[in-house]
């Protein structure tokens, strides 16, 4: 144990790439062997996640887990993984998602070799960006996720699958082009020629004027990817178009790392120039909220409104970090963890969904709590999330965002939590047209989730459950990491 304690980040860092050789060196006629393969490998990436976040220690905000070896040390690149408080959330919220993600498609019969790796290969990226603490590897990373969507939905993908593909591949490879030249610019006029994380944060570096041109590129480069308005755009065509699971790996993990670059970079090499931008971030974040609250209320297919709904929520995350207090940040880190889980959950009910009606209209369906109860709750209990109902994940994530909003721009607070009543009507209202009503014929005989495919739905459940009833699980976690970015955030001019 005491090895693995040593090289634990790395251990959850090979699983997808084991996987990924696995799946590569197994024959594509033996589907069969090849699911197992990702369910196993995705297994233990979930155990080792759930491992990791038992022996996290709580109070102290020093990186934990750490290991450190030189890469390119004239260039200032080292390989160096290492977790906080921070980033704790993330890893566990990409191992519960992989894991359940690979046995939501255990019925897929297309190109399952191609699939699966492709998968593989974009998780390792999540779990890399996570865990990475040199800019450099961070930035591959970042890279390695992203580049593998535009396969994965341009090839198992529906509803104008190649046009969403390439929309979305050129929204994050414009962002990539900001971040690149925003994560030398750290390097060079920081003057330390590193990309060391911790030693680029400590080292309270005059930017001067170019303070306002590298905090942009990052703020902008990372946050395409966490939808901000207006460069969301790209996100619910992506979520329509992509296969279940996709849909649950990008609404779920993908969008969080945009937030958590912000959060990881922006703020804690830059401090100073966060306060800076504050006011504007939180403006658009609430932009975010009302216009992705608004706009999914008017949608007809469950996936956009799902898609916008995500839009919507990732403003709350954003706008938790603009208040830099206590209670903000730790309810964004809370929402991008909460809000990870309830999509995974919504995406994977509409795929069993859709499966069996081959439609995901609002008004062709109707009375399936009916024929699909299993389904049908599962959709109603990422609902309830998404409005925040108490004794769910969202409502404590939510409620500390709004909290701390109210405290530091109360027109702004006030204005997010009108999105928030915005959100609870659309979603009542699918709820009432897709779920209950009078039932429907064509849909009397349809299968309802057997107890296979039903397993990862109710691991998502319940995890929103775990969380929204013992919220301090989340919370205490989060504190000593949190105290310290408030403070660093409060000492800057």
């Amino acid at each position: 144990m005491a090895w693995l304690d040593s090289h634990l980040l790395t251990s959850i860092l090979l699983c997808p790439v084991i996987g990924l050789a696995l799946t590569a060196l197994i024959p594509a006629s033996r589907t069969g062997a090849i699911k197992l393969s990702a369910a196993i490998v995705s297994g233990i990436s979930c155990a080792l996640s759930i491992l990791l976040w038992q022996r996290f220690d709580p109070s102290t905000s020093r990186l934990q887990f750490t290991e450190r070896m030189e890469w390119l040390p004239d260039l200032g690149i080292t390989y160096i993984v290492g977790i906080d408080g921070l980033s704790l959330p993330m890893v566990l919220l990409t191992g519960i998602v992989f894991f359940t993600g690979v046995l939501t498609m255990w019925e897929l019969e297309n190109r399952v070799k191609e699939y699966f790796a492709f998968t593989m290969a974009l998780v390792a990226g999540v779990f890399g960006v996570f865990i990475s603490q040199d800019l450099f590897f961070l930035f591959l990373f970042y890279e390695l996720a992203v580049l593998p969507m535009y396969l994965l939905i341009a090839i198992w993908g529906s509803t104008r699958r190649e046009y969403a593909a390439m929309k979305l591949t050129l929204f994050l490879l414009a962002g990539s082009a900001l971040l690149f030249p925003a994560l030398i610019g750290l390097s060079h006029y920081s003057g330390l020629n590193t990309f060391d994380l911790t030693l680029l944060s400590d080292a309270n570096t005059d930017w001067g004027g170019m303070g306002i041109i590298i905090f942009l590129f990052l703020y902008l480069g990372f946050g395409v990817l966490a939808g901000i308005f207006p460069f969301h755009t790209w996100s619910p065509v992506g979520h329509v178009a992509a296969p279940t699971a996709v849909s649950m790996l990008h609404a779920g993990v993908l969008m969080k790392l945009g937030s958590y670059g912000v959060l990881r970079v922006g703020m804690q090499v830059m401090p100073e120039e966060m306060v800076r931008w504050a006011p504007l971030i939180a403006a658009l974040a609430v932009c975010n909220i009302l216009y992705g609250a608004f706009v999914a209320l008017g949608q007809t297919d469950l996936k956009y409104v799902i898609g916008y709904s995500s839009v919507s929520h990732m403003g709350v995350v954003m706008l938790g970090l603009a208040t830099m207090s206590a209670a903000g940040i730790s309810g964004a880190v809370f929402q991008m963890f909460a809000h990870g889980i309830m999509t995974a959950l919504f995406f994977s009910s509409i795929g069993h969904i859709y499966d069996h009606t081959h439609t995901r209209e609002i008004s062709r369906l109707g009375g399936l709590f009916t024929t699909m109860p299993r389904a049908s709750t599962v959709f109603i209990i990422a609902g309830m999330a998404g409005i925040g109902v108490p004794c769910l994940a969202s409502f404590w994530a939510e409620l500390l965002v709004f909290i701390a909003a109210v405290k530091k721009w109360p027109l702004a607070g006030a204005l997010a939590i009108f999105g928030l009543v915005v959100s609870a009507l659309f979603v009542l209202r699918v709820v009432q047209r897709s779920f209950f009503g009078p039932e429907r014929d064509d849909w009397k005989d349809m299968p309802d989730m057997g107890n296979f495919m039903a397993t990862p739905r109710v691991i998502l459940a319940a995890v929103l459950l775990l969380f929204g009833f013992a919220p301090f699980l989340m919370l205490d976690q989060l504190a000593a990491s949190v105290d310290a970015l408030v403070q660093v955030l409060e000492a800057s001019p």
